[in-house]
């Protein structure tokens, strides 16, 4: 690296390191602003809610947003650095624009590395924290499972659902298959299923049981009896964030155990994991894509800039968010899903880059 490229690794770590800690300092200030009643009501001093609360929060919301933050930052400083003609200086001693790149590269690949580690292995671990935090003092969030349930119990059952509602603990159209040997060996259908809290089982109401045998097959009918089952009423509530406090490992292991059980619950775990992925890799797409536009002396000044950047950043927010919700509510794949935005703007950097080559 020649003095060039240090001189830009420093203005862009330098730069972004300033920007987070200022951005955090607002958001922080919002943040207690719009729940400032739920801290009054459960009468928590303040060193309580720094010390359990936002000193786990920070990182999080940090990382979360370092895509943003990271673009805003070279941004800033790359139209500083052309409005004070810096960049025309570079060009005009040799360099091209993709050298001009190296040093914005290297230092988004760093911070994308730095932020898959802390995403991945550290602050699963801090997460735990906010979260239980968050569901003591502040609003838990949590999911139901409503429609068209399957539970694979164990290796040999499996069980059907086509509604559940959790206020009253009743599962509608409720099925359970047992096989032995690849082969089904009986099967329950009930018109409903409710959950008995005094005894801790379930009641099984308007049911058939068809047992088949070698030869033939044997029916069993009831109006209603009472049975334990491999599942419980907790079972049909996702709590959306718990992903957040698995460590890498742990998301592979529960993707795989709750994708056996098909319980619903493993698409959300999905998400959390190429959220992982995908977020680093936008640190670079973003920066390119920074480095690209801003990199040109404008007549409006940094402010053109800026208000251009923070129209990209949000629209990339906005683009995720809503593939996100195709993928927890719709049909959507959660790789596809959380990748979108992704190809979208890598496409957009591939133009910009090709623009900017040319001038």
């Amino acid at each position: 690296m020649n003095k060039i490229d240090r001189y830009i690794i420093r203005k862009f770590l330098g730069t972004f390191f300033y920007c987070l800690i200022l951005l955090l300092f607002v958001v922080v200030i919002i943040d207690i602003s719009e729940k400032i009643d739920d801290f009054m009501e459960h009468n928590l001093n303040f060193i309580t809610i720094i010390s359990e609360y936002y000193i786990h929060f920070i990182p999080y919301f940090a990382n979360l947003f370092s895509p943003l933050f990271i673009f805003i930052s070279v941004v800033f400083f790359t139209s500083k650095m052309a409005s004070n003609s810096e960049i025309i200086a570079i060009y005009n001693s040799g360099m091209s624009f993709k050298r001009f790149l190296r040093p914005f590269l290297i230092s988004s690949i760093f911070l994308s590395l730095l932020s898959f580690m802390l995403s991945s292995y550290i602050i699963p671990n801090s997460n735990k924290n906010r979260i239980d935090f968050e569901n003591k003092y502040l609003k838990s969030q949590r999911i139901e499972l409503r429609k068209n349930i399957h539970f694979q119990t164990t290796k040999n059952q499996y069980i059907y659902l086509e509604g559940y509602n959790r206020r009253r603990n009743i599962g509608y159209k409720f099925s359970i298959e047992n096989f032995e040997n690849g082969n089904l060996k009986n099967k329950l259908r009930a018109n409903y299923i409710q959950w008995n809290k005094d005894t801790e089982d379930w009641s099984i109401n308007k049911y058939e049981i068809r047992t088949f045998l070698k030869k033939g097959e044997k029916l069993e009918t009831g109006k209603q009896k009472d049975t334990s089952l491999l599942i419980f009423p907790s079972d049909f509530t996702v709590q959306t964030n718990l992903a957040e406090t698995m460590k890498f490992k742990e998301l592979n292991e529960n993707i795989y155990t709750e994708t056996l059980l098909s319980s619903g619950k493993a698409k959300y775990y999905k998400i959390e994991k190429h959220k992982r992925i995908a977020f680093p890799f936008a640190i670079i797409i973003l920066s390119v894509i920074a480095v690209s536009f801003s990199s040109k002396k404008v007549k409006g000044g940094i402010g053109i800039n800026l208000g251009f950047g923070l129209l990209i950043a949000f629209s990339y927010i906005l683009f995720f968010q809503f593939s996100s919700t195709l993928a927890t509510n719709g049909n959507l794949q959660p790789w596809i899903a959380v990748w979108i935005p992704n190809f979208l703007y890598i496409i957009l950097g591939i133009f910009l880059v090709r623009k900017s080559e040319n001038i």
